[in-house]
């Protein structure tokens, strides 16, 4: 049995690694500006190891940041909020959204503030991941504690840990996942020995669904191109940010930028 409580880093809870503090920032399915790496990469290069990582979870990352037991040098923390990647202090790392680039941005952003507004929801582990298939295929198989694939125009069939819920209207899905993380708050109690995801609970949130015969089977990542440039183990350096246009980007889920056609741009 598991006898402490998450540690997963964020800006306010950075984790000190050999080379200095390590903070995470959250992107709600990878989106972020230009500006905003723009932005980062210039803490990164006057607090930390100059560049900006990426994670599986197609969020962002800084190290070599200065402070003390833990924490962040206040200076920093005001560096990073100014940035515009940290829009919240109290649901910073619970904003743990996965999604298939290119997802319906209006139920992203839903699904952002709902869970941001609910307070209950600070709770939820740092590790507690949603993760949104857009209908292809490529995030199906992504192991999550909540998420949704879409089946059509209209409707998705919400994941519930390792198994499938109900099928819903694509519009009640964000009120619908926030509903079962809050299920999973109370079902999780508190302490070091509380569960940090849907499937360690001793019972199911909800009743299990049969899969609908509507869902995607698997499909391998999308190879690296000119609008989808991998990102190197050692992260984006300025020369690097600054090549990309400045226009709203997405960090995928395979360690990848992806840029938007001009069309999708405008």
């Amino acid at each position: 049995m598991r006898t402490r409580t998450d540690r997963c880093p964020g800006a306010l809870r950075p984790w000190p690694a050999d080379d200095g503090l390590l903070v995470r920032l959250r992107l709600i399915g990878g989106r972020v500006s230009a500006a905003s790496l723009r932005s980062l990469v210039t803490v990164a290069e006057e607090y930390g190891d100059g560049r900006v990582h990426v994670t599986s979870r197609a969020n962002l990352q800084v190290r070599g940041l200065p402070g003390d037991e833990r924490r962040l040098a206040p200076e920093v923390v005001e560096a990073i909020e100014a940035t515009g990647l940290l829009p919240t202090r109290t649901h910073e790392l619970v904003r743990n959204v996965l999604a298939s680039p290119g997802f319906d941005d209006a139920l992203l952003d839903e699904l952002d503030a709902r869970l941001c507004a609910d307070p209950e929801l600070a709770r939820l582990p740092g590790r507690f991941l949603f993760v949104l298939d857009a209908g292809r295929g490529d995030l199906v198989d992504r192991p999550c504690d909540l998420g949704l694939v879409v089946l059509g125009a209209d409707e998705g069939q919400v994941r519930i840990g390792d198994g499938w819920g109900p099928v819903v209207p694509l519009g009640d899905a964000p009120a619908r996942l926030v509903a079962l993380a809050r299920a999973f708050v109370a079902a999780r109690g508190s302490g070091p020995t509380a569960p940090w995801h849907v499937r360690e609970l001793p019972e199911p949130l909800t009743a299990p669904a049969a899969p609908d015969p509507r869902l995607p089977g698997p499909v391998p990542p999308p190879s690296y191109d000119a609008r989808h440039r991998a990102v190197p183990a050692e992260g984006l350096d300025r020369a690097a940010i600054e090549s990309l246009p400045d226009v709203r980007l997405t960090i995928t889920p395979w360690r990848g930028v992806l840029i938007p056609d001009p069309q999708e741009a405008r």
